[in-house]
């Protein structure tokens, strides 16, 4: 019974990893999220579908990562540009 529950988690990783990688591009911080716990349910196990896991979800939360910095820089730079846009009175 504890060898299908493992089973069980192996491939949970592995769906979350390649989730994560997926949703990297279109949510980041999902990615971050399923990447984490993907990981942290293929840290139980040695076998080789959980290698494979950890390696796609280090993948995705590495993507969901860089991805978030660029949007968070990509929002704050527009955000600073169309302040100064603005034509306030007094300055």
């Amino acid at each position: 019974m504890a060898e299908r529950k493992e089973d069980f988690e192996e491939k949970v990783s592995y769906i979350l990893g390649i989730v994560s990688i997926i949703s990297a591009f279109i949510l980041p911080i999902a990615a971050l999220i399923s990447g984490i716990i993907g990981f942290l349910h293929s840290r139980k196990s040695a076998r080789e579908l959980s290698l494979k896991a950890k390696k796609l979800n280090i993948i995705g939360i590495i993507l969901g990562a860089v991805l978030l910095a660029i949007t968070i820089a990509i929002a704050v730079y527009t955000g600073l540009d169309s302040l100064n846009q603005l034509n306030l009175p007094g300055s």
